[in-house]
């Protein structure tokens, strides 16, 4: 079984481009998914006494948990070593299934990858990437984003330019949706046909 590793920038299109591989039959473990579930479950209880304030009707209020953070760039380190321990036993769990499954193929959807150390958990890397141009416009038109937000994001996250040159393959969103597809079908097969890098082709 192959794991590949999906990861992009925030705005670059890496949850559409999850999407693209869901629908064509390979099973997807979201991170960010993940995330979401555990701060109504398992990491409520750990990331609320962290974090004062930030329960709410026994859930994990996120814009709160927010808003803490941009008052306390700090407690990012706190958060990450709560959260990601309980993010990776739900990985392991996923593989486990999908492999007990026959999938030949599966997509783990990390949005830190390479930030967090974990790309020698995967077999090949997918790098989603696009302008910065676009990547700001889609990033800004998001409701609640603001440009101090943004930076703080960006701050924690390697620079794309770095991203693209450690991808074993590398998908431009910037093309449309249907090229995307495209290109997310072309590292399907050439996965299936033994090949794990672009960059050694």
């Amino acid at each position: 079984m192959i794991l590949i590793g999906l990861t992009g920038s925030i705005g670059m299109g890496k949850s559409t481009t999850a999407g693209m591989f869901k629908a064509l039959g390979i099973p997807v473990n979201d991170s960010d998914a993940v995330v979401h579930d555990l701060y109504r479950t398992d990491a409520v209880e750990p990331v609320g006494s962290a974090f004062p304030g930030t329960v709410r009707d026994g859930e994990i209020d996120r814009a709160e948990l927010s808003r803490q953070l941009v008052d306390r760039p700090g407690g990012f380190k706190l958060l990450e070593s709560i959260v990601h321990p309980l993010v990776r036993e739900r990985e392991r769990r996923f593989i486990a299934a999908q492999r007990a499954a026959g999938a030949d193929i599966v997509v783990l959807d990390i949005p830190l990858l390479f930030e967090t150390g974990s790309e020698d958990r995967v077999d090949t890397i997918v790098v989603v990437t696009c302008d910065p141009q676009i990547q700001r416009q889609r990033v800004l038109a998001r409701p609640g984003m603001s440009e101090e937000k943004f930076r703080l994001i960006l701050d924690r996250q390697m620079p794309d330019s770095q991203k693209r040159a450690r991808a074993d393959f590398l998908i431009d969103t910037g093309h449309g949706l249907e090229a995307a597809k495209q290109r997310v079908e072309e590292i399907i097969g050439l996965l299936r046909s033994g090949l794990r890098s672009e960059r050694n082709a």
